[in-house]
């Protein structure tokens, strides 16, 4: 009997490495499906319907979250995002783990889901907050100010660890990966997770009997 799925949560401040450690993650096992957010934004440039995300109206995202087939969503400066119920449901009923890569907020949302007894959370630190503004910068991506506003934020972020499964620090990304690796391996191997075990137990059994 197949395995049911997990939902694996990755949450971190911006500049710890959990964007970096779920692509690692992806590229070690190709058979875990990332979550597709919906947004009501509009397309970017190269970027594709259901690859990089479900391109939603207002009025039919409103409608979905209202109807709860929203695991969870957010407003982000004027634009709706979330992370649609049925593909996920979908993938964890066939034996396939899903990964996000989400806030606290949105992580809290769907441990508080109808699946959340599915979910495994893991929460990135940096090794320290000089290291975090120095990654971030590292990036050469965006301003002072908005450098600025993503270190006030992750203040905030990090004072939500503690409700998280597991927490792993950032501070060599080979050694925070083989520690990711072996938390999935262990949360698949748990007992609830194998479908198929109590039906061998009995199977053992009926030899003792029959010797």
């Amino acid at each position: 009997m197949t395995r049911k799925g997990l939902l694996l949560i990755l949450s971190s401040p911006s500049g710890a490495g959990k964007s970096t450690l779920a692509k690692k993650l992806m590229q070690w096992d190709p058979t875990l499906r990332f979550s597709v957010s919906a947004t009501t934004r509009k397309p970017r440039l190269g970027e594709v319907e259901g690859k990089d995300y479900y391109f939603l109206e207002r009025s039919d995202f409103e409608n979905y979250a209202e109807k709860g087939e929203m695991l969870e969503y957010a407003e982000v400066f004027g634009n709706l995002y979330g992370s649609p119920r049925e593909p996920v449901e979908r993938a964890i009923s066939l034996g396939n783990d899903v990964l996000f890569d989400i806030d606290w907020q949105g992580g809290q949302q769907i441990r508080n889901s109808a699946l959340g007894r599915d979910v495994v959370s893991i929460f990135v630190l940096p090794p320290s907050i000089a290291e975090l503004d120095r990654r971030l910068r590292g990036r050469a991506q965006d301003s002072d100010e908005v450098i600025a506003g993503r270190m006030a934020k992750s203040r905030d972020e990090i004072s939500h660890w503690a409700e998280y499964d597991y927490v792993l620090v950032n501070n060599d990304l080979d050694r925070a990966f083989e520690e990711l690796v072996t938390i999935l391996r262990a949360e698949r191997m748990r007992r609830d997770r194998q479908p198929g075990l109590s039906e061998f137990v009995r199977g053992l059994n009926r030899e003792f009997e029959t010797r």
